[in-house]
């Protein structure tokens, strides 16, 4: 199995020492994404909903240096500060899992990297 670091300036740089995304055969495996803006590096956090928005873009930029978009994605992972961001984060999910949505969890945690209130990962398949 040949595995190919996938990065990209179009998403946020890793804050520790792991990759962007890894390649392995012809599955993506990407790391967590926080609302990290990739052009100035500041956090999105005016609310769950624009913070969610910057969340599924840096997903997105990952994807697209990868050659795949969100039809590609089989897995994700939500966690949450509070369940009580689910409906709002839910909502703009949504928009991007239109049709045939992937299998994933959602769960609340303590706490997250930077004191965010979502971050999400995602697994795609070529």
């Amino acid at each position: 199995m040949i595995k190919k670091i996938i990065a990209t300036s179009q998403a946020p740089s890793a804050i520790g020492p792991y990759s962007q995304a890894v390649l392995a055969g012809d599955t993506l495996y990407c790391s967590g994404q926080i609302a990290i803006n990739p052009t100035d590096g500041t956090l999105v956090m005016t609310n769950i909903t624009e913070e969610t928005v910057q969340v599924m873009q840096n997903i997105k930029a990952v994807l697209n240096e990868a050659n795949m978009n969100f039809g590609n994605v089989v897995k994700c992972s939500i966690f949450m500060s509070s369940m009580d961001h689910y409906v709002a984060i839910n909502d703009v999910y949504s928009k991007y899992f239109a049709h045939n949505p992937p299998a994933r969890e959602a769960v609340a945690v303590k706490t997250l990297p930077k004191e965010v209130n979502v971050e999400i990962s995602v697994i795609a398949v070529k």
